[in-house]
């Protein structure tokens, strides 16, 4: 992916996007296959987070 492409900010509600950064596991992806900046990669652990607590997203993944 390049750095253009890629939302600025990742919104929790938007689980699409979301689960691209996440692995069949569902263990969120490293920044080294994401490519996104420390920052980024902060503000899309939160997003992941978030989204699995209020059960957008799986924890674990069958």
């Amino acid at each position: 992916m390049s750095k253009e492409k890629i939302a600025k900010v990742f919104d929790y509600k938007d689980f699409k996007t979301l689960q691209r950064y996440v692995n069949p596991y569902g263990q969120i992806e490293t920044r080294k296959k994401t490519n996104l900046s420390a920052k980024q990669q902060r503000q899309l652990a939160v997003a992941i987070k978030r989204a699995r607590h209020i059960a957008l997203l799986p924890f674990v993944v069958k």
